[in-house]
């Protein structure tokens, strides 16, 4: 099959795409950015980790009318990879080149430009205020880290947003296994069903029938009250749940096209939605799956022998401490 990345001008490009293209543009992808990345350094392990749910999410949704909003952005080089940026790719955090972060400056699909964790559930907020108040449709995506839904400014948006119940989709991007561990076979069959658009329906029309008879509001609450139990036994969202979230997932965020199923049913769902995506920092490259913490940021290196290049003459901020 002939080389897809460097034809992709648009994102819009790939929702033509069949399974084995997309499976084929996401190993291009890694493929240039462990090759740039070891040419000029820059952020690695978070990037090599985020591929997969990058083509999920531009298979799906339709940026930049559909708004997909990256906390932080250092993980976002994928992102720059598919909307018109990959033939300078190479120019990355270079005099006159790519910045290293998302900047409206540089390409209408970075929608906003941040550099500091926990902001994007706020900004996400935001256009999602604004869709409502000027009746779009357009779907709003944030994309946040585990370290970065930690923050108490990620926190007070998730709840705001589940206060207003505007539509807005949130995706953890678990990279340290710190939240959950529940990615197996129940988990992935009750995501199936509670992300389905037969139970999504059936639940809606059953509210609507119960809740004008005689005893119903007290059935609705026993039926809910069921229906979290199960999702609690195996499901770790109770927290976004409280906040006034639907949670899904866990779900295998480098399983491509599971994650492009999900996303697709989760595009049909009203209201305030977080999905659970678990991924490895570093995938795809054994030493920064080894050891990602070392490889989160490296200067350039050799990445045939994975040993990250030392500038000569130059001591290292250790080296200097211990003098």
């Amino acid at each position: 099959m002939s080389p897809l990345l460097e034809s992709i001008k648009e994102p819009n490009q790939i929702h033509s795409f069949s399974d084995e293209e997309l499976l084929q543009l996401a190993e291009e992808m890694r493929e240039k950015i462990i090759d740039s990345v070891s040419q000029t350094g820059g952020h690695f392990s978070s990037n090599l980790g985020t591929v997969e749910l990058t083509v999920a999410l531009h298979k799906v949704f339709d940026s930049p009318n559909d708004k997909i909003i990256w906390d932080v952005g250092h993980q976002a080089y994928p992102h720059k990879l598919l909307t018109g940026r990959s033939e300078q790719f190479k120019s990355l955090r270079q005099t006159d080149g790519l910045c290293g972060f998302l900047t409206p400056y540089e390409s209408a699909h970075d929608i906003f430009g941040a550099g500091h964790a926990g902001t994007a559930c706020s900004a996400a907020v935001g256009v999602s205020i604004a869709n409502h108040v000027q009746k779009k449709d357009n779907k709003v995506i944030a994309i946040v880290g585990d370290g970065g839904m930690t923050a108490g400014m990620a926190f007070e948006a998730l709840n705001h947003a589940g206060h207003l119940k505007n539509d807005l989709i949130v995706i953890l991007n678990d990279n340290r296994w710190s939240i959950s561990k529940n990615v197996g076979a129940m988990s992935e069959y009750l995501n199936r069903i509670i992300t389905g658009q037969f139970y999504n329906r059936t639940k809606t029309d059953l509210e609507k029938i119960m809740g004008g008879l005689p005893g119903g509001e007290s059935f609705l609450k026993m039926m809910h009250s069921a229906e979290e139990h199960v999702k609690g036994m195996i499901v770790p969202g109770t927290l976004f749940e409280e906040l006034g979230f639907r949670y899904f997932g866990p779900v295998d965020g480098h399983d491509l096209l599971q994650m492009v199923d999900t996303l697709e049913s989760v595009k049909k769902l009203k209201g305030p939605i977080l999905l659970h995506a678990v991924t490895v920092k570093g995938k795809g490259y054994a030493p920064a799956e080894a050891d990602a913490m070392k490889w989160h940021g490296p200067t350039p290196f050799d990445k045939v022998e994975g040993k990250i290049h030392k500038k000569p003459g130059k001591k290292s901020y250790t080296e200097i401490f211990v003098e």
